[in-house]
């Protein structure tokens, strides 16, 4: 295997963004306060292979979404990197050679009320990326019916048929327009799609079909995926790796199998703990304690020692780093020091 092959696709190496919540300037000058910074992510590493899932999972707030438009450029990393296929994203993007990246990376968001407009018909919605990209539409020969063509493939792919070009979005139910959404993102042929919680608006048996779509889109064209996802089953359902974040940071990374089977960190334990156990093993439950803290005023050392069964003052001080136990990334003392 060449070494571009064996090269992982997406590598993030301490990714790191945060964002200026201060008061405006007069009112910190009247009321003498300073300027105030959220973190919504802090020093997050990890890559993903050709052709695998990595899921990122965690309560609402941890900076997952934060990460997703890092990765396709809507936002600029504060600190650290993320390489595509070996190439630095952030310079590429306000580099002429923008579009072509950007054509090889595309994102589903999270609610497919909001991201598709209500004005335009779904042959304009899958179209506008091939008319902005140059992939149909806009040659000297191509016409209307090319691009109509092509977008009645791309509508199939996904489940929906050909009458359907010609309807707006609010004929849809929210599955087929997540489809719609998944069929726009594929317009371009991309190697890689940023899920930001694709499901979570849509009924579970909806989701099922979505998720089941994707999947399958995934074997037939290698796609790579970021999965995004605050629901435990789904990850289960389409990870090939999972990270747990926690208030802005990976606490632990691993392989599908091995995180649900031996979870290592206590924060990913109360995560899965808090799924209901339909087997009645009658193993022990420890349920989540406590709230996620102000992320304005976040614990010192450890984020999540406050929550912590396993914290000591080791915990409430010094900031624990990613380490390797087995096939396992985890940041945790108690994990290091063999407390758990």
């Amino acid at each position: 295997m060449s070494a571009v092959m064996a090269r992982p696709l997406v590598e993030v190496t301490d990714l790191e963004k945060s964002f200026d919540v201060s008061a405006p300037w007069l009112n910190r000058l009247v009321e003498r306060k300073p300027r105030q910074f959220v973190h919504a992510v802090d020093g997050v590493s990890f890559s993903i292979e050709r052709g695998q899932t990595l899921a990122l999972v965690g309560e609402s707030g941890c900076g997952k979404s934060t990460v997703a438009r890092l990765l396709v450029g809507l936002y600029a990393p504060t600190r650290g990197n993320v390489r595509f296929d070996g190439v630095d994203t952030a310079k590429t993007f306000k580099s002429g050679a923008a579009q072509a990246l950007r054509r090889r990376m595309q994102m589903i968001f999270q609610d497919p009320y909001a991201s598709l407009n209500p004005r335009w018909k779904v042959a304009d919605i899958v179209g506008e990326p091939l008319r902005e990209h140059g992939l149909a539409g806009t040659g000297p020969n191509d016409s209307a019916g090319d691009l109509k063509a092509k977008v009645v493939v791309l509508l199939q792919s996904v489940g929906l048929s050909a009458a359907d070009v010609e309807k707006f979005p609010h004929q849809f139910s929210g599955g087929q327009r997540q489809r719609i959404s998944i069929a726009r993102a594929l317009a371009t042929q991309p190697d890689f799609l940023v899920c930001d919680e694709p499901t979570s608006a849509l009924d579970v048996s909806v989701q099922a079909q979505v998720l089941n779509i994707m999947k399958d889109l995934q074997r037939k064209q290698g796609l790579t995926y970021l999965f995004i996802s605050h629901n435990l089953a789904v990850v289960r359902h389409v990870s090939d790796q999972v990270g747990v974040m926690y208030l802005g940071r990976l606490v632990e990374v691993a392989e599908k199998a091995e995180l649900f089977a031996r979870p290592r960190h206590p924060y990913t334990r109360m995560l899965l703990d808090a799924i209901p156990d339909i087997h009645m093993s009658g193993r022990s439950r420890t349920p989540v304690q406590g709230e996620v803290p102000n992320p304005l005023m976040p614990p010192s050392g450890c984020s999540f020692h406050p929550r912590c069964p396993h914290a000591n003052n080791r915990c409430k001080v010094e900031r624990p780093a990613q380490l390797r136990f087995g096939g396992a990334l985890i940041a945790c003392h108690a994990v290091e020091e063999g407390r758990i």
